[in-house]
């Protein structure tokens, strides 16, 4: 019989893969595969032009856009540590921009110049047209794409504006690992790759996710709110995306002045998402210690777990303690406790504002669950679990009556297939 599954608990699913997920992240790595084909050929057409090894400049070129890649990756993540999102989601929004997003941009914006930008207004101004107002709304669109599908999918990992604006960060940054190939490839062969990589990859590499970060914010809104007008704040985000894009590609061709001007504005957009990720994170803090002490009589958690739940550093020294009191698999289940009790007051701050899931009982008893489960292993013992002392209707709140909590382990075991762990010898 298997054992709990955790990461089944932690994404608010159940036990079975998500097949729309899995094919939407074989689509993308199959479009970002074809990606690096097409720049293969590019490179090998463009060195036998110019005399020079192409596999040497498509190698050179992808190792310098890796670069900002490993910078902003972390950056990103760093926003969102308290609840940090299912790898396997972000990695499908970082294969959707640097796959589908870019192909379909690639073949719009080739359109849009030709058919559209150039037939208009000429060579000159429509080349203008195209890349201050015809790219951003494409390539916006491309990547926004993901995220509305993301709140039709899994409206339930979006949980504040900071999960918005990692979903839109990752997106953008696939799609900006991508582009920045091509772009290198081309300054490669041309001899100016040095100013082309300081440009892109040190001074401006987190323009993608700020543009996108826009229309994270917006479905982040729509996500975590019922009002009808919910519906209009992805398209709101998505303006101010296509806007921000738009007003650094045109300043691009105006000089250093319109450039450095566009760059303070951009700056500044990044500065107000951290600060908004600031917010949010105080937000999380405030909803462990609202609604975890009642829980606080069932054993499963005390004031010092509250304490050491809502802060980054306490929580590190939690998962090195149970290391050396359990093992490693005692650090790893204190980062399943961590993660589950963050997520168990979550759930009830989404009940207090009036959008709790359907199944939301089942969520509370498997959160408890593993945070039982957990907890013996780290603590390098089994036990029973206490029961709650504290009592509240569990119909109005989301909380248990004193007699529930014996059944909620035995059911949310039976709900996942579960099958006790032994704790790991040696701990106290």
């Amino acid at each position: 019989m298997p054992r709990l599954d955790t990461r089944a608990i932690l994404q608010g699913r159940n036990s079975r893969r998500s097949t729309a997920l899995l094919v939407g992240t074989t689509v993308s790595v199959v479009c970002m595969a074809g990606m690096f084909v097409y720049l293969w050929m590019l490179a090998m057409a463009g060195g036998a032009a110019a005399g020079i090894d192409g596999a040497t400049g498509f190698v050179v070129s992808l190792l310098a856009a890796v670069v900002p890649v490993s910078v902003l990756i972390p950056l990103i993540l760093l926003l969102d540590r308290l609840e940090p999102e299912p790898r396997s989601v972000l990695f499908f929004a970082f294969a959707w921009g640097a796959g589908v997003a870019v192909v379909a941009s690639l073949v719009l914006n080739a359109w849009g110049l030709r058919s559209v930008a150039v037939p208009l207004f000429g060579p000159d101004t429509g080349g203008m047209i195209a890349t201050s107002v015809v790219a951003p709304v494409v390539e916006e669109s491309a990547k926004g794409l993901v995220l509305l599908l993301l709140l039709w999918r899994r409206r339930h990992e979006i949980d504040t504006y900071t999960d918005g604006v990692v979903y839109a960060g990752m997106v953008a940054t696939g799609f900006a690992f991508t582009e920045n190939i091509l772009y290198f490839l081309g300054a490669f062969f041309e001899g100016n790759l040095a100013a082309t990589f300081v440009l892109r990859g040190i001074v401006s590499p987190f323009g993608h996710p700020v543009y996108t970060a826009m229309i994270g914010i917006g479905v982040a809104y729509a996500a975590m709110h019922t009002a009808r007008t919910r519906a209009l704040a992805p398209v709101a985000g998505w303006a101010a995306a296509v806007g921000l894009h738009g007003m650094w590609n045109g300043a691009a061709q105006t000089g250093w002045t319109g450039l450095g001007l566009a760059y303070a504005v951009v700056l500044v957009a990044a500065l107000g998402i951290v600060s908004l990720s600031a917010r949010d994170r105080r937000a999380q803090v405030a909803a462990i210690g609202r609604y975890l002490p009642p829980y606080m009589s069932t054993g499963l958690v005390t004031r010092a777990d509250i304490t050491m739940l809502g802060s980054m550093p306490e929580r590190r020294e939690a998962r090195e303690w149970a290391s050396r009191n359990a093992g490693p698999k005692g650090r790893a289940a204190m980062k399943e406790y961590q993660l589950a009790a963050t997520e168990l007051a979550l759930l009830h701050q989404k009940i207090d504002a009036g959008r709790p899931r359907g199944d939301w009982k089942v969520r509370r008893d498997s959160y408890l669950a593993l945070m039982h489960v957990s907890r013996d292993t780290f603590l390098g013992r089994m036990h029973q679990p206490v029961t709650p002392g504290w009592a509240e209707s569990p119909t109005d709140s989301g909380f248990l009556r004193r007699s529930d909590f014996a059944q909620v382990i035995a059911q949310a075991r039976a709900q996942q297939g579960y099958e006790p762990r032994h704790a790991p010898r040696g701990g106290s």
